[in-house]
């Protein structure tokens, strides 16, 4: 039988070869719950199914074909949207697109402002998919009209001119307001002066205010409320009846106090918030475009329109199989293959390791890495979409995407509040029009404003954003950048911190750490000739042993004959000595025995140093360790961290046993070593799947997708801008302990929160009843004590400019609470 649930969609069909497809395709469909009736096209390739839209949907079906071993025709589609401004706000979109026939699947990512929407190809179109977001209430933006970026732009714009002229209107309004308050003689009638009140307020309300219209209507389609509902529903009582009050002050008892004020303050309040909002979302892209822009632009490519003739062709043009030719100095374009040469390239922009690799015949090399010595060609294996750093940015996308927005606890509880508080105020002003005494009317309408101007959400509305305003503020002073209140409202919650090892807990550059002399030559000595050899070298390395030399102000000498040998190391004449400085094997090439220095520098290397050996005219002389050395304030960080029950994980790429030694040396509980750079989102994401809350420490490139997988992610400020704009938090002076710091920061925010909303609803509800008129019944015969008349009149009722007083004491309170935070000690 036919419902109103009863859908008829048509869906490409790929891969059916015969008739017997055409029956396992029409199987597969009628075997799915909810469908009634399938009828399959061999020669179209089209299913046309029937189905029952509340027990199915357009996703099952595709499922059902695929399981199959078919293919259904779907199609992709992104566009902007614009108007969300909360995580209730991308279920909403959600809801609306998943709702439109033919949707298949729909992606909305808060961060980025934008929407995926999988779907059937002629069952839906983008224009379908426009009119379900702006049914919503929200705004839909085709990129090949203005960009997501461009779109961003103009709003932040628009919202700054009505911020502007809002709060210019509102500074015009309260002084009005307070001229009258002090009972100065107005020079012209008050019935003219409120006409003017209204008339600065107006702008303020219906232009300025608009978008809180606007989003309460979408959200009331729906069955919702937010907090647009709250501030338009309040700014709105407090307006409509000030004009009424203004036009026909006999209505109230002769009590025509207005509240212009009131709704024109709170408009620009939340506006300025919205602002701050808005420009920190701004940022959220700059992540992707910097990784997008580490891409070498040019190739130089061996192509065969000669033989050995080198091409530059656009990296966009590079083939998989293709030759590719790299020179000192230059970047990598694709990944690939060494197949002849040798160099040292720099991965740090990829992997966050400071130490070039050495990179040989048979060797991989990534794409975007800085080639820093010899020439080499290379065979092209991945190219376009398959390189290591194309995967790194959509890792970077998906994990943004993927991170479920965190609901805010004022949302949640407006979704009853707003509703309940209406249903009181109807209720009220129906029983005090239906039984109250004369002027009846007048009573009723009195206390339905009352109740409504009791819940004016204006302390409601500050109680999270000051807070976060003044934490982030505080946050700031500390050495604590911090993108959104998300950040702030997750570190309270974590239970692990995951440090990436190298710039984060290590100074990120090699340092001279060890000199041991053999054969009666001392120390000093050594590292003078060693570092004079040097002096010719770019290696980083070999700069670690130059600046160790100058630190201990030992004067280098003038070489002869400098020579570098590719991954083993360097060759000079000083003062007419030959020396030799690299690994074993450099120097067991050259003819030079060990000398029982072996073990010592396997000693060395267990404690996560490289060990360089050195030969003084043929004879074994001693060696030298480098190494990324531990921040002075590692320790420290590590012991805070535990302080705050969190457990503290390593991650770095490097071998376990040099990882184990620095985690050993620093007290952490946890090692996470060897890990690929594609890797790191994915051992966070093992730890979040045992249940626990993670913050993700670092500062590479190769951090970025890990730092978007995190619950929170942190940067260390000396480190790349990518790895700034994928995390939530930054460290700017790149001290670890910052992360203790910005979780004591969070729990106290957190705590200021929870205080905030306490006291924005205290006074509402305490004041509720009495705004219903609840005390009328204990002073209908006129007794009201001479000093609460003004607060209560002759009969009890809650004077609605005592619901304003206390919808501002209330925001005072909450402003008040927010400002200790300022005074609060976090170590």
């Amino acid at each position: 039988m036919e419902t109103k649930d009863r859908t008829t969609i048509t869906i490409p069909v790929t891969g059916m070869t015969c008739g017997s497809c055409v029956g396992r395709v029409e199987k597969a469909l009628g075997g799915t719950e909810g469908v009634s009736e399938v009828s399959v096209n061999f020669a179209a390739e089209k299913a046309s199914v029937s189905y029952d839209s509340s027990r199915v949907n357009a996703d099952d079906l595709v499922s059902a074909i695929e399981d199959a071993g078919y293919g259904a025709g779907l199609e992709e589609v992104s566009f902007g949207v614009t108007g969300m401004t909360c995580a209730s706000c991308v279920g909403r979109v959600e809801k609306a697109l998943s709702g439109t026939p033919g949707v298949t699947g729909v992606n909305v990512n808060l961060a980025t402002e934008k929407a995926t929407v999988s779907y059937l190809s002629g069952e839906a179109s983008p224009g379908d998919f426009e009119r379900a977001v702006e049914g919503a209430g929200y705004g839909a933006i085709r990129e090949e009209e203005e960009s997501v970026e461009e779109a961003g732009a103009r709003g932040y714009r628009d919202l700054r001119t009505k911020l502007v002229v809002s709060a210019a209107l509102t500074v015009l309004v309260l002084l009005g307001t307070l001229y009258m308050m002090l009972g100065a003689g107005l020079p012209v009638p008050m019935a003219v002066w409120n006409i003017g009140l209204l008339a600065l307020a107006t702008p303020v309300q219906f232009w300025a205010g608009w978008q809180f219209y606007k989003g309460t209507w979408g959200a009331l389609k729906h069955g919702q409320a937010n907090m647009n509902t709250l501030i338009a529903g309040g700014t709105s009582a407090a307006y409509l009846y000030s004009t009424v009050a203004t036009f026909a002050p006999q209505l109230f008892a002769g009590r025509a106090e207005v509240y212009f004020d009131v709704s024109t303050a709170i408009i620009t309040l939340i506006l300025l918030g919205r602002l701050l909002e808005a420009r920190a979302k701004g940022r959220t892209n700059e992540a992707i475009k910097k990784l997008a822009g580490l891409q070498a632009k040019t190739a130089r490519v061996v192509r065969g329109q000669g033989p050995g003739e080198e091409v530059d062709v656009p990296v966009e043009d590079v083939e998989m199989g293709d030759v590719v030719v790299v020179r000192p100095g230059e970047k990598v374009p694709v990944d690939g293959r060494v197949l002849s040469g040798e160099s040292a390239l720099d991965e740090a922009m990829i992997t966050g390791e400071s130490i070039p690799v050495t990179k040989r015949k048979g060797d991989e090399v990534i794409g975007a890495t800085l080639n820093t010595s010899g020439s080499f060609r290379f065979e092209a294996t991945k190219v376009g979409k398959d390189t290591a750093l194309s995967q790194i940015i959509r890792m970077v996308e998906e994990a943004q995407g993927s991170k479920a927005p965190i609901q805010r606890l004022a949302d949640r509880i407006s979704g009853v509040f707003v509703p309940i508080v209406i249903g009181i105020a109807l209720v009220t002003f129906a029983v005090w029009w239906a039984f109250g005494p004369e002027p009846a009317f007048t009573f009723a309408l009195l206390n339905f404003v009352a109740i409504l101007i009791i819940a004016c959400p204006c302390a409601m509305g500050l109680a999270t954003p000051t807070s976060i305003m003044v934490g982030t503020g505080k946050g700031a002073e500390m050495g604590i950048l911090v993108k959104g209140g998300e950040a702030l409202e997750q570190a309270h919650k974590l239970d692990a911190v995951v440090l990436d090892k190298t710039g984060t807990l290590t100074k990120g550059k090699p340092e001279l750490t060890d000199v041991v002399a053999t054969n009666g030559l001392p120390e000093e000595e050594l590292l003078r000739l060693v570092a004079s050899a040097e002096r010719g070298s770019e290696h980083p390395l070999g700069e670690a042993i130059v600046n160790g030399a100058r630190e201990r102000a030992l004067p280098l000498a003038e070489t002869e004959g400098f020579g570098a040998v590719t991954g083993g190391g360097v060759k000079a004449t000083v003062e007419g000595r030959k020396i030799l400085v690299g690994n074993r094997r450099f120097l067991y090439e050259s003819g030079v025995g060990e000398d029982g220095l072996v073990p010592r520098g396997e000693e060395l290397a267990a404690a996560g140093k490289t060990p360089m050996f050195v030969a003084v005219d043929g004879e074994p002389a001693g060696l030298l360790a480098v190494a990324d050395t531990v921040r002075e304030e590692s320790r420290q960080a590590v012991e805070r961290l535990h302080s705050l029950g969190l457990e503290v994980a390593m991650i770095t790429g490097d071998n376990r046993r040099t990882a184990e030694a620095i985690a050993r040396e620093l007290g952490i509980d946890r090692v996470l070593a060897e890990v690929l750079p594609q890797d790191k989102a994915n051992e966070v994401k093992k730890l979040q799947e045992e249940g626990k809350k993670v913050a993700m420490v670092g500062d590479g490139i190769n951090d970025a997708p890990a730092l978007a997988q995190a619950d929170v992610g942190v940067a260390i400020g000396t480190g790349t801008d990518v790895a700034m704009e994928a995390a939530d938090l930054t460290l700017i002076s790149g001290d670890a302990r910052g992360v203790a710091r910005a979780v004591g920061l969070s729990k106290a925010t957190i705590r200021n929160i929870k205080q905030n909303l306490f006291w924005a609803f205290a006074y509402n509800v305490a004041l509720i009843p009495v705004a219903a008129g609840i005390l009328y019944p204990f002073f209908a015969d006129g007794t009201v004590p001479e000093l609460l008349k003004p607060i209560f009149g002759e009969y009890g009722f809650l004077n609605p400019i005592l619901a304003a007083a206390a919808m501002a004491l209330s925001s005072v309170s909450v402003l008040t609470n927010a400002l200790r935070l300022r005074r609060v000690k976090i170590y």
